[in-house]
């Protein structure tokens, strides 16, 4: 067994980190690359698109899971493979997480230091961010899933309040014609909004913990579901405010489509900030669980406590958050990770699958 009863995480506490961890940068960049790709207003078609293909890799992923009872990927995956190949997919799952990790503390940086703390110095944006994050995951997976349950009401909430308030400038032209291009724009654009589900691997790991493990293609539907609609309303908002051609201009487009407008009389006119403070708060939640998963990995793999892995894998994480210049090599950093994340976890399980079922795996 991996895990002691106090480990075990409930349906609703799974469903709950697979929707912080997919709810990350995506929110702030995917109406810019989806539209870079596609170069219409039918984004929201190849969302939908790209969340369906993403529920349908989380299924194969949970199936294959459920053959190995309290076992996560690192530990099935050399029963599957043997050990030598099982070894080589594990420390490429975790150079996945860790390497993950890094790239959404950099990019909380380069937010952060553009729009809030001006001139402040990335390290010093980075390592406060990293220290929590080491905090809350020396406690295991029942801290993070509780602070993962306080974090996400506050998002919905916040998110859906500001994201409303954009309605006086949206315009409903700017996202028509619905497939005035045809289908095939719509096919190119897939596997740029499929990277925005990247965090349905986090399945492999997180059935090991759960009570009630043959509940998780549940928490497959709705924890892929939720950021799916965030995603949708996202990208309408900011293509019917900004148009195609205004969204292609900005780096950061949804941050951009808060900027341009203000309510006067209240408290607050601008709302950039609200946007900015439950995007942090959801860049943590995806750094702390690859974080985890990352060490979890090194210490399963090589049978020893995970305490020094976790204090281990930080400077690490730092390095390779420190890596990229600027902006543009930050990206080439996110797409990277997203097609290897599309080999590891996109082609890999299913033919993991069907050899565990040849095998005779436990169903």
């Amino acid at each position: 067994m991996i895990a002691s009863p106090k480990d075990k995480i409930s349906t609703p506490q799974a469903t709950v980190i697979l929707i912080n961890y997919i709810l990350a940068a995506g929110i702030l960049t995917l109406p810019r690359t989806s539209v870079e790709k596609i170069k219409t207003p039918d984004v929201w078609l190849t969302v939908i698109l790209g969340g369906v293909i993403a529920i349908m890799a989380g299924i194969i992923m949970v199936k294959l899971s459920q053959k190995f009872p309290e076992k996560t990927f690192y530990q099935y995956s050399q029963d599957i493979a043997g050990k030598w190949i099982g070894w080589l997919l594990g420390f490429s799952v975790i150079g996945y997480f860790f390497t993950m990790s890094a790239y959404e503390v950099r990019v909380l940086a380069e937010v952060t230091s553009l729009f809030l703390l001006e001139g402040t110095p990335i390290w010093a944006i980075i390592m406060p961010f990293m220290w929590i994050g080491l905090y809350l995951i020396v406690g295991g997976i029942n801290p993070i899933a509780r602070l993962f349950e306080l974090i996400l009401p506050i998002t919905v909430v916040i998110f859906l309040l500001v994201i409303s308030m954009s309605f006086g400038i949206f315009e409903l032209d700017n996202i028509r014609p619905v497939l005035g291009s045809g289908i095939i724009p719509i096919l190119k654009g897939v596997k740029t909004t499929i990277l925005a589900f990247l965090g349905i691997e986090i399945m492999l790991v997180i059935v090991a913990f759960m009570e009630k493990p043959n509940q998780a293609i549940k928490v497959v539907l709705i924890g892929t579901g939720i950021p799916l609609s965030f995603y949708i309303i996202t990208v309408v908002m900011v293509i019917g405010a900004l148009s195609v051609d205004g969204v292609v201009t900005k780096t950061w487009p949804t941050i951009d489509l808060i900027r341009s407008f203000e309510i006067e009389g209240l408290i607050f006119e601008r709302f950039e900030s609200f946007l900015l403070t439950i995007w942090i708060m959801q860049i943590f939640t995806t750094f702390t669980i690859s974080y985890y998963a990352a060490a979890l990995g090194l210490s399963q793999i090589l049978k020893k406590n995970i305490s020094p892995f976790i204090f281990g894998l930080l400077p690490i994480i730092y390095l390779i958050g420190m890596i990229p210049q600027n902006i543009n090599d930050l990206f080439k950093l996110g797409d990277l990770i997203g097609f290897s994340a599309l080999f590891l976890f996109g082609v890999l399980p299913l033919p993991l699958l069907i050899i565990s079922k040849l095998k005779g795996g436990k169903a």
